[in-house]
């Protein structure tokens, strides 16, 4: 690797937070600080002209979230890695930041020494997690592939499991579809087989967490 100090823009709308981090790294001599932000509409424009090697991005931030600056970053021509930086464990965040190409994932209860060799690793093109986040993404990747290798729905499956996901008893389920009862039962049955899941309401919960199906409001 080359001995240059690795350029690291840091982007977080906590300025206490923001400023000691940046102090905490310019005393890191492999890294370089190059820019900052308060939030992801100014990281987009910083990233622009700093050209960091690394950008250290929060999750929760007002006017464009993390998630979403993620998302735009990947579309640069030339794309920086980025490293999440969050106190969000929650599932969805953590899957979404990987979907969208994040190259690390960790919590800002991380020491200072754990944080230095993230940085490096993911400028050298590995990975970084958080123990704390390592299970879920493991227990996620293991369902996922299972699910991929299974038949996908048809379409009138998909459409049974969105009346259950609405709460439809069998008979308005097939009132609804213009099927009979009988019919109803056995798309359900089957999609529970493909689901592996033991009942209704597990099933629908699998869908959801798959996109197969949009999580219902209130």
């Amino acid at each position: 690797m080359s001995t240059r100090a690795v350029r690291v823009v840091v982007v977080d709308d906590h300025a206490l937070f923001r400023r000691g981090l940046i102090e905490l790294l310019r005393d890191m001599p492999e890294l370089k600080v190059v820019g900052e932000a308060g939030n992801g509409q100014e990281a987009l424009e910083v990233i622009r002209h700093a050209m960091p090697d690394v950008v250290l991005l929060d999750i929760n931030m007002p006017h464009m979230d993390g998630l979403r600056t993620l998302e735009v970053i990947r579309k640069f021509p030339s794309s920086p890695k980025v490293l999440m930086l969050t106190v969000s464990q929650h599932e969805e965040d953590l899957m979404q930041a990987i979907r969208s190409g994040a190259d690390g994932y960790l919590l800002k209860n991380v020491e200072p020494e754990e944080l230095r060799k993230a940085i490096l690793r993911v400028y050298q093109g590995e990975g970084a997690l958080s123990p704390e986040v390592t299970a879920p993404v493991l227990r996620a990747i293991a369902y996922q592939s299972e699910i991929a290798n299974r038949q996908i729905l048809s379409d009138r499956e998909l459409e049974v499991l969105e009346c259950l996901a609405d709460g439809q008893t069998t008979g308005q389920i097939a009132a609804k579809l213009y099927i009979s009862d009988n019919t109803v039962k056995t798309h359900v049955r089957h999609i529970l087989e493909k689901l592996e899941a033991s009942n209704r309401t597990e099933a629908v919960s699998k869908a959801i967490a798959l996109g197969l199906i949009r999580r219902r409001e209130g």
